[in-house]
């Protein structure tokens, strides 16, 4: 007689939901953990005000002791912990200061995405000291490995390329692109503008220089740290009268620049053909 083992199922017990494809947003309170479920890359829209419904966010509105393993958390451990057992509000409490937990991969590629944002920011805020050219993206993010930098999660990509560009400089002939501005001033205060602007060396060189109807019309070279210093100087001299506007700063990388030669060799090549 062929005996027959008897497979058992093991069931999902009460009170238990598993989640896969997840964020976890963890907060201490009342000595125990709570957590919620979110949708990958969706707290950050929401702690940033960019994303305000609620079920954008959360994956079930429901609070929890342990998400991976799906179990709820009970009432009264709600009740003692948050005086309340509303999940919606405790749902947003917990997103709003609660702390993101972030698994290795996810991690990884966040970090891999903030390095390639800050070298791209550096490529367009900087040019070949030499040449004067646009420096290539990848280029930047070699020399960013060379000089053995790690970018800082907590800090954004801009506010770290301005400390990148100041590293490079040791291994790349690397220097903040000029930045043009056309100024418009009355005329009657043209001399001591231009005589500010000499003595506090706020300005590389004037291009252009004309005077039309009473207002002088310039167009200068500077250097980006002085734009806010000139942009004051010019609204106090003229008494609010002046303008300043910025003609050019960010270069096109090095990569935007041969594609469009590329295209423009190919609508060449195609005309000649037709």
């Amino acid at each position: 007689v062929q005996s027959k083992t008897k497979m058992s199922r093991i069931s999902q017990p009460v009170g238990q939901k598993r989640l896969v494809n997840i964020s976890v947003v963890r907060l201490k309170r009342g000595g125990k953990r709570f957590e919620i479920a979110c949708y990958p890359n969706k707290v950050k829209s929401w702690r940033q005000k960019i994303e305000k419904d609620l079920d954008e966010v959360l994956q079930t509105r429901a609070v929890f002791l342990n998400v991976a393993q799906g179990v709820f958390a009970k009432k009264q451990d709600l009740q003692k912990a948050f005086k309340t057992t509303d999940q919606d509000q405790i749902c947003q409490l917990i997103l709003e200061q609660g702390e993101l937990q972030v698994g290795d991969k996810e991690r990884k590629d966040n970090v891999d995405k903030l390095f390639r944002d800050v070298a791209t920011i550096v490529a367009e805020k900087c040019v070949d000291r030499e040449t004067n050219r646009a420096i290539p993206i990848a280029s930047i993010e070699r020399a960013m490995r060379e000089v053995h930098y790690s970018v800082n999660p907590n800090k954004s990509a801009k506010q770290q390329a301005l400390q990148v560009i100041k590293l490079l400089q040791t291994v790349l002939p690397i220097e903040r692109a000029k930045m043009k501005l056309a100024v418009s001033v009355p005329s009657s205060k043209s001399e001591e503008i231009k005589n500010i602007f000499q003595t506090q060396n706020l300005v590389l060189r004037i291009d252009k220089e004309e005077t039309t109807e009473g207002t002088l019309n310039m167009e200068c070279l500077i250097e980006p740290h002085h734009f806010r210093e000139i942009n004051q100087v010019i609204k106090s001299v003229s008494e609010g009268k002046g303008k300043v506007e910025m003609l050019a700063h960010h270069m096109v990388p090095e990569e935007e620049v041969q594609r469009r030669e590329r295209r423009i060799d190919q609508k060449d090549y195609n005309d000649d053909s037709e």
